[in-house]
């Protein structure tokens, strides 16, 4: 997961991506990714993330654009105090996703505290935990939670799915227009965090980022689609289809995402 999101940042353009992992764990990750740089992070010899992890993940701050946290993160109770304690410290936009949205949906008011932008990129199910309450009302309702959550807690909000929600703090949302079944397949979600994550760091506004991101990440998934079949292509193939993506968007204009 944490490979995924970091070489989908870079497909998306940006120059340096450093992953935070924990030390146990680096030499796996070390085998999957090459052009992203890997920080150990000291853990409890089990791969589980807690205070001794602290000091370095300061110390990775200085310098950085954005922050993509949860991929592949756990939820392990000391990994859920670190991130409560962490995601103060960050001076820039993050993107949160996977475990971080799973540890936050034990503490969400967590959100409004957070003097910077933040992208939630939930799918149903974890929008769910968020909100407090079951996948099917909020599968009923996709505009109107996502709306509402993202207008409470002063953040962005990327609800993942068919025509996947985009709504801003300001209560605006958009529904995007690209997409196919085929993506639901896991790691999907990683390579659209490194995307929106990407696009920010390359000094996008967050608000542009997330349609963006996800704009591409359907795309990509479209054009794949249209070549091999409905489904049964991977995440990681969409993923190295973002580039020509990106080509193509430059040169033709896309069609206008739905205004909601």
């Amino acid at each position: 997961a944490p490979a995924m999101a970091a070489t989908s940042a870079l497909r998306a353009g940006a120059g340096l991506v450093t992953i935070g992992i924990a030390e146990t764990l680096n030499p796996v990750l070390e085998n999957q990714t090459l052009e992203a740089m890997t920080c150990p992070l000291p853990d409890d010899g089990l791969g589980v993330l807690g205070k001794a992890a602290w000091e370095v993940l300061l110390g990775q701050l200085s310098g950085k654009k954005c922050v993509a946290v949860g991929p592949g993160l756990g939820t392990a109770p000391d990994t859920r105090d670190l991130l409560f304690k962490f995601l103060p410290e960050i001076p820039v936009p993050m993107v949160l996703d996977a475990d971080a949205l799973n540890c936050l949906a034990h503490q969400p008011e967590l959100i409004t505290t957070l003097d910077v932008p933040v992208v939630l990129t939930p799918h149903p199910g974890e929008m769910s935990r968020l909100a407090r309450t079951d996948t099917r009302t909020i599968q009923r309702d996709r505009v109107g939670i996502a709306r509402g959550f993202a207008q409470t807690f002063h953040c962005h909000v990327v609800l993942k799915g068919a025509g996947t929600v985009i709504a801003h703090p300001d209560g605006e949302v958009y529904i995007n227009p690209t997409g196919n079944a085929g993506m639901a397949a896991g790691g999907m979600g990683d390579v659209l965090t490194g995307l929106i994550a990407g696009f920010i760091t390359q000094g996008a506004s967050v608000e542009a980022a997330c349609r963006t991101g996800v704009y591409l990440h359907g795309a990509a998934a479209d054009t794949i689609a249209g070549q091999v079949g409905p489904f049964g292509f991977l995440a990681s193939e969409v993923m190295h289809a973002v580039p020509a993506e990106i080509k193509r968007l430059m040169t033709t204009p896309p069609p206008a995402f739905h205004g909601v």
